[in-house]
């Protein structure tokens, strides 16, 4: 999908309560956000999984990447993962990404490059409802749901500018692919 640098796209032509609180406390931001102004308006609206239920979209496949709103500073996704599924070892070029677990565990697994030019894990921590967790640029992460069947997790996303290229990591290559437009379910529901 692409968008217009002037355009702004919402899943739904009106939205509300939390998620509408977001976009107004975003509204006066025209360019990048800084990384600690994301987080902190991201961790000072309570939103809860019923005020996504718009945007709950799972893939019994990989992991779903919904579009809830979009504008030429940031948007704002709501990810739905299943047990098991993992996001690709990724960086954030050029975008400043935070993240608000809504429900269940996310484990985040940081990596950083060597001297011969691979990648290796460095760390990784699970984050409970209700935590942030923010990165940018040229962090390297990988975002899981490693918890038992049956134990959805729900993520929402906010990335400024929004994230329109990344680079994906292999554990058996040294450089890394780019992978253009990472958003998976558009405005109706329909693929992008």
């Amino acid at each position: 999908m692409s968008t217009a640098a002037h355009e702004i796209v919402s899943l739904n032509a009106k939205l509300a309560g939390p998620i509408q609180e977001l976009v107004e406390l975003l509204k006066p931001y025209e360019q990048r956000v800084e990384l600690s102004t994301l987080a902190r308006i991201l961790g000072s609206v309570a939103v809860t999984v019923d005020d996504l239920r718009d945007y709950l979209r799972f893939d019994e496949h990989r992991y779903a990447r919904n579009l809830i709103h979009r504008c030429p500073s940031y948007e704002l996704l709501c990810l739905c993962w299943r047990s098991g599924q993992r996001s690709p070892i990724h960086d954030h070029v050029g975008s400043s990404c935070t993240v608000r677990i809504i429900s269940g565990v996310l484990t985040n697994t940081d990596f950083g490059r060597v001297s011969a030019g691979y990648i290796k894990a460095t760390g990784s921590h699970d984050l409970a409802c209700g935590s942030i967790s923010a990165l940018q640029d040229d962090d390297i992460h990988q975002v899981s749901n490693l918890q038992p069947p049956g134990n959805d997790l729900v993520t929402l996303h906010v990335y400024s500018p929004p994230l329109v290229k990344m680079n994906v990591y292999s554990l058996t290559d040294t450089q890394p692919h780019f992978e253009p437009a990472p958003v998976f379910t558009g405005l109706h529901g329909d693929g992008i």
